[in-house]
């Protein structure tokens, strides 16, 4: 099995997401495990599984869908982005290899340009070139300036570019401050950031959330294996705290393997809306179960 976890740019309105979840999960052999919706980022990011074939499927229709539904000229909201459908990350599951998500990604690619005409840049392990194998440096410009990987125009008035990649398991994971004040939450990404000195595969950018009145430290977590994650919460609340407020709770962003909860339980309980239907490996056989 690959999982994909497409991020799409549209958080607000529940007709559009929906739409663009209904035609994911249309798709012959895919299995829906969840989506979530943030309004202060606009973003929706939807987790799906199953065989190669039927998630690149299932990922060209979620962007087909996208295309047809978001003007992203008209897009606003606290996440990067550089299309409607902003990432598509396939990710091998266990019992499967990285070349098969590298595959899945290139054939989703040619797909999502030869069908729609929306340009694609590859990255991480999906990369054709070593400079774009970071997201960040191709959408810190909103694109990187040279030509996309497929596609003869640099983006879709519309639709943007897609970035389409191929990883590892990534942990989305938020924490909320106890105060309003911004810089705060940035000072506090910073310091944790590998990028910044902080800890390594540590992803980390400061947002004030205006639905929740509060800010918030915002993470991608890219090797949780080698990530000493009850540290990171730990260092999190000791910046918070010399700097005079306290943390709220933290927040999941989809779904997280098994291993990755049982070497850090109590980081991932400290999210309020962690439950264990959202261990990837106990939600696809919830779902199986249930066929």
């Amino acid at each position: 099995m690959l999982e994909c976890v497409p991020n799409f740019s549209e958080g607000r309105n529940n007709g559009v997401v929906r739409a663009i979840v209904d035609a994911i999960q249309s798709t012959p052999g895919v299995l829906l495990l969840g989506w979530e919706s943030d309004s202060d980022h606009n973003r929706s990011v939807v987790t799906f599984a199953g065989p190669a074939d039927a998630v690149v499927e299932g990922a060209v229709r979620g962007t087909a869908k996208a295309s047809e539904l978001i003007d992203l000229s008209r897009h606003a909201g606290k996440h990067p982005r550089t299309g409607v459908a902003d990432v598509v990350p396939f990710i091998p599951l266990e019992g499967s290899e990285m070349a098969e998500a590298v595959s899945a990604a290139h054939r989703a690619g040619e797909q999502i340009w030869g069908r729609f005409g929306i340009p694609v840049y590859f990255y991480e392990r999906a990369a054709r070139s070593p400079e774009r194998t970071r997201l960040e440096k191709i959408r810190r410009a909103g694109f990187d300036g040279a030509p996309p990987d497929i596609g003869s125009i640099a983006s879709h008035p519309r639709a943007g570019a897609a970035m389409i990649g191929a990883r590892q398991i990534l942990i989305a994971y938020n924490v909320d401050l106890d105060t309003r004040d911004v810089n705060i939450a940035k000072t506090i990404a910073r310091r944790i950031r590998e990028s910044s000195g902080g800890f390594r595969h540590v992803k980390a950018m400061g947002l004030y959330l205006e639905s929740r009145g509060c800010a918030q430290v915002s993470m991608n977590l890219t090797d949780f294996a080698n990530t000493p994650l009850d540290q990171v919460f730990a260092a999190i609340e000791q910046d918070a705290a010399k700097l005079g407020v306290g943390v709220r709770a933290g927040e999941l962003i989809g779904f997280i393997p098994r291993a990755a909860f049982g070497a850090a339980p109590a980081f991932f309980r400290r999210a309020a809306n962690f439950t264990e239907s959202r261990i990837i490996e106990n939600r696809i056989g919830q779902l199986l179960h249930s066929k």
